[in-house]
């Protein structure tokens, strides 16, 4: 089917009312502007992540012909100081064609356009090109960056209407090393790694940082992109506070003026709980839009919901009493508390959402917010919930939603004679099934699995744990990537600035910044593996330091 003005309208429609897509992309952030190929290569994505959802939109070439390209300004990538005959929009949009059919010459581009003269005239070209004048625009009038963006539209558009059901001229490559037999590979080596890793950083960190804004209005003299580096910075260094930090990064960084401490906390204070949110989403999205173009990044999969707390907080709460909260463990401390939303299982473990958990705020609350927002980003199949979750209104709203879930169950009365009665009769594991009360005669019907730990410490019923789910029962294999939730709170507290303030939006920007941070560089550790080895295993090869620290070098601080 052919493309026509309507479809593109609506195309467009779409894309400008997409809350967390900027577009066009240089007019998004300070970092980019009109000459910007990386504000290019966004929008490309942008666009063709939503074109190719048209049922009219079934055709990568029609894309390229209706791609807006007139507010770029190809003037600072043309080497021709002279005006050419051909523009190099034109041009572009004609190397992006030879790039979507793999070919590795002129002379099958030059025959395709000889004989598809409507297209010519779509792209551009009042007459076709002969060899030579392509190849010399291509190696002489392209700079090399340009014709890496060629290159990367082209790997784009071919996903991006692959993952739609389009027929699409080639399958997408990706860029690897060149690789040995299986029985002689080499591990990438440290250098490499970091090299990798230093280009994906910028990459990544260039994609995710314009997501956040302070809305300082106009004619600031500190640049707002300053603020995001202190706040990386202050990641860097385990219990840095912003006044401390403040001082060292002034003169640890490359830019001229920097922002003072108490400046930096009065700009996030002055922002709100949902501004944060939406922030975060905002980079998020961007970040998964990345990584999402790798075979090995799976969107479907399984999350994991919990709730972690900060550091027990020993001050006067006066006034603080529904967000400095008791305990999990019902203690006489207090702490603030974060929920949050992740990926685990065999999925690069991204942190989805965050939100802060006030005093009289129901786990059915907190547990439909977070999954609205994964369920926007990601195909979620399976939820992972702590026993604070062991709730029916819980699992009912999770299974009105198409869901399975394997919740541990807090054991009652009921559940400890059963587990008296498997002890006794020396049985490991059992299954049955029990309706929940809902209340006004409703019930949710689920499943009980009782599972006893050889290696429990106990000698009595407390051997057994009793767990819910509501799909196969085989699914209760995958609660043990519940933990890997655990083990990335500990990575996210490692990123967090420190601060002894009691203000509510500052103490949450720092936890949601930090579980950014963490993301980035869980996403960042996927792309060099897959860069170096066409593969992704679960334990990282990055490490954390390695990723902060060229945060720090791409951020002007080194």
């Amino acid at each position: 089917m052919v493309s026509t003005c309507e479809s593109r309208r609506t195309i467009f429609r779409w894309v400008s009312q997409r809350s967390h897509v900027e577009w066009p992309a240089y007019d998004s952030s300070p970092l980019y502007d009109r000459s910007s190929l990386t504000a290019l290569k966004s929008d490309v994505r942008v666009v063709a992540q939503t074109w190719f959802r048209h049922d009219k939109h079934t055709s990568v070439e029609q894309f390229i012909c209706s791609l807006p390209l007139e507010f770029f300004r190809f003037d600072e990538h043309d080497h021709y100081a002279d005006s050419a005959h051909y523009t190099m929009d034109s041009l572009f949009r004609v190397f992006v064609l030879k790039e979507l059919y793999g070919w590795d010459h002129e002379t099958p581009l030059v025959e395709y356009l000889d004989s598809h003269s409507e297209l010519c005239e779509e792209l551009g070209l009042d007459a076709v090109p002969d060899q030579s004048t392509l190849w010399r625009s291509w190696n002489k009038r392209f700079t090399a960056d340009l014709r890496e963006t060629v290159e990367a539209a082209a790997r784009t558009i071919l996903v991006k209407a692959k993952n739609e059901g389009v027929d699409v001229p080639r399958e997408p490559e990706r860029k690897l090393l060149p690789r040995l037999d299986d029985s002689d590979e080499p591990e990438p080596d440290d250098e490499t790694t970091l090299e990798q890793a230093e280009k994906l950083t910028d990459h990544v960190s260039r994609v995710v940082f314009p997501a956040f804004s302070l809305d300082r209005g106009e004619g600031c003299e500190i640049h707002e992109n300053a603020y995001w580096d202190l706040q990386t910075y202050l990641g860097l260094r385990e219990n840095l506070a912003a006044n401390e930090g403040a001082r060292s990064f002034t003169y640890e960084s490359t830019r001229e003026r920097t922002p003072l401490g108490h400046a930096h906390r009065e700009h996030v204070r002055d922002l709100s709980i949902e501004q944060i949110r939406e922030m975060y989403r905002q980079a998020i999205r961007r970040l998964l839009d990345e990584v999402a173009e790798t075979e090995e990044f799976f969107r479907a999969g399984i999350v994991a919901i919990d709730i972690t707390e900060a550091e027990p907080f020993t001050g006067d709460r006066t006034g603080h009493e529904d967000e400095i909260l008791g305990t999990k463990e019902q203690s006489d401390e207090y702490a603030y508390q974060w929920a949050t939303v992740q990926l685990v299982g065999n999925a690069v473990p991204i942190v989805l959402d965050a939100r802060p958990v006030r005093r009289g705020e129901s786990r059915l609350e907190i547990v439909e917010d977070l999954l609205d927002s994964a369920e926007e980003l990601v195909h979620v199949d399976n939820v992972l919930m702590d026993r604070e979750f062991d709730s029916q209104h819980v699992l009912e709203m999770i299974s009105q939603r198409g869901l399975t879930y394997v919740v541990p169950k807090r054991m009652h009365t009921s559940e400890r004679a059963q587990a008296k009665r498997l002890l006794k009769s020396d049985t490991d594991r059992y299954v049955n099934d029990r309706k929940l009360h809902l209340g006004k005669n409703e019930w949710h019907q689920t499943t009980l699995v009782y599972r006893r730990n050889e290696k429990s410490e106990h000698t009595d019923h407390r051997q057994y744990s009793v767990f819910m789910c509501n799909g196969s029962v085989g699914f209760l294999s995958e609660y043990a990537y519940r933990w890997e939730i655990e083990s990335g709170y500990r990575s996210i507290k490692r990123f967090m600035a420190a601060t002894t303030s009691k203000n509510f939006v500052l103490r949450f920007f720092y936890f949601a910044f930090a579980c950014l941070l963490y993301s980035i560089w869980r996403a960042v550790d996927l792309l060099v593996q897959v860069e170096l080895t066409g593969e992704y295993e679960h334990s990282p090869i990055v490490t954390a330091d390695n990723t902060l620290t060229l945060l720090k070098k791409e951020t002007g601080i080194g």
